[in-house]
């Protein structure tokens, strides 16, 4: 039997825009637009669920997690197709959301 090291790595949880990011120091993601930011702007997350050492009941009190706006993304461009039989109805409509990549500076 071999013995590893486990790798501990600061980490937290954070909710923003109805979802639940798992994020670390130097992390870069996509998630639902934030509003206005210029690239460079600092954000700040405090509603986090849970970190390495803590889990919050449903936050984590004095928790927060620092980021920097990176640009405003667009997302994959999803087709809906509604149609109806023999009643000669069809339309076709398109979507395509909007995203804020941000990078975590401290989690």
């Amino acid at each position: 039997m071999t013995t590893e090291a486990v790798k501990t790595e600061k980490f937290s949880v954070i909710e923003t825009g109805g979802k639940q990011y798992m994020v670390s120091a130097g992390d870069v993601i996509d998630v639902e637009l934030l509003g206005e930011h210029e690239e460079g702007a600092k954000i700040e997350f405090d509603k986090v669920l849970m970190t390495d050492s803590k889990i919050g009941t449903p936050y984590v009190d004095g928790a927060k997690v620092t980021a920097t706006f990176r640009e405003t993304k667009k997302g994959k461009k999803i087709s809906i197709i509604r149609y109806k039989a023999k009643s000669n109805r069809d339309r076709k409509i398109g979507h395509r959301q909007k995203y804020s990549r941000i990078e975590i500076t401290a989690a």
